[in-house]
């Protein structure tokens, strides 16, 4: 048993001591704080950090027994359209309307003098999420295994039967020509981020653009769907209780969710790249958890789409996990941000596209 598992406790989340270079001025946050919310008191501005991610950055905010959670995009440039608070809020605004999962935002402050970026603040959810372990406290049982796959299962279909026009989110996205649309936007990206030349890119390059599927009906897209950013009952680990970081969120191909959420739905037999792209692999390795085959079916048994072409959308799904990769690497090289954690993404990418190679030619 490990030292964090050992201390871990419901109220301790899987917050961190805030990390060098990513502090935040308490100072003008706290006076902002106390000017947007009449009922705070006088206690101390503490802030934790959110460990998890690579993107944007994720803070708990208390006063008293007051709390929020802040997000703001990272250091340094970001690429056009990237990491808008704005958006983000005004999508939780219609989306946790109709669908309560999503966490309640409070504001958007657009006065990069508070915290020296735009930033949204957001209710706290209390829960327990999965990443690399179980703590302490659960047991990693088969039965409870089971119960988070078919939640996780049963929600992203949940999200895809939403009425997206009628909950006011038709402007969120254009569904026609969608996943044309991305993959030439994602070999774009990759192409700005590109530091080294990688084996086998311009052939998976061409084979995405040839075998574009034609789509289903349009839904919302969560567009990062995976365990560590969904949060469970403490007591019921069958109950989802949150799903998070929604900035990605648009209106699209629901099977490019599906891809997306099976990319980072890593299996026992999967290889190293796979298992340990973030050095320790997620528990869904563990007897009781469904394999990504299985978890294909089970969506397409609980939604009645047509997954026939999954294999093209997870191919897209690791190679768009690539770019996103190589682009925090890109940033890391040019000295835009010095997490140490970014200094071996131009390998982790070039596995994943070598990943994304080889699925492309399986029959």
């Amino acid at each position: 048993m490990s030292k964090d598992q050992a201390t871990w406790n419901p109220a301790d989340g899987d917050t961190i001591v805030v990390r060098q270079g990513d502090e935040l001025y308490l100072e003008g946050l706290d006076a902002y704080l106390r000017g947007s919310f009449e009922h705070l008191d006088d206690s101390p501005l503490v802030v934790r950090q959110f460990g998890q991610g690579a993107s944007n950055l994720t803070y708990l905010l208390r006063k008293g027994n007051w709390e929020a959670v802040l997000r703001r995009p990272p250091h340094g440039p970001v690429a056009p359209k990237a990491h808008d608070m704005a958006r983000e809020y005004k999508l939780l605004k219609k989306i946790h309307a109709v669908f309560p999962l999503a966490p309640e935002p409070y504001l958007f402050c657009d006065d990069k003098e508070i915290i020296g970026s735009a930033f949204l603040l957001m209710e706290r959810r209390k829960g327990l999420v999965l990443d690399t372990e179980f703590p302490a406290s659960h047991i990693p049982s088969q039965e409870n295994c089971r119960k988070i796959s078919e939640s996780m299962v049963g929600r992203l279909v949940e999200l895809h039967q939403i009425d997206y026009e009628a909950a006011g989110l038709q402007e969120l996205g254009y569904p026609t020509g969608f996943m044309d649309r991305q993959v030439h936007g994602w070999i774009g990206r990759y192409e700005r981020a590109k530091t080294a030349e990688v084996e086998g890119l311009e052939k998976l390059k061409k084979w995405l653009v040839d075998h574009v599927p034609v789509s289903p009906k349009a839904t919302i897209i969560h567009y990062d769907y995976k365990l560590n950013n969904v949060m469970f009952d403490y007591h019921d680990l069958g109950k989802m209780i949150g799903i998070f970081d929604w900035e990605m969120t648009t209106i699209g191909d629901p099977l490019a969710d599906l891809g997306c959420a099976m990319s980072y739905w890593v299996q026992e037999d999967d290889p190293d790249i796979l298992k340990n792209k973030n050095e320790k692999p997620p528990v869904t390795i563990l007897p009781g958890f469904m394999t990504r085959d299985q978890f294909i079916e089970e969506y397409a048994k609980k939604s009645g789409r047509d997954v026939s072409q999954i294999d093209f959308y997870l191919t897209f799904a690791y190679f768009k996990l690539a770019v996103i990769v190589q682009q925090i690497f890109f940033r890391w090289k040019k000295g835009q941000t010095s997490d140490e954690r970014f200094s071996t993404y131009e390998d982790t990418a070039r596995g994943l596209i070598h990943v994304a190679l080889e699925l492309s030619t399986r029959k």
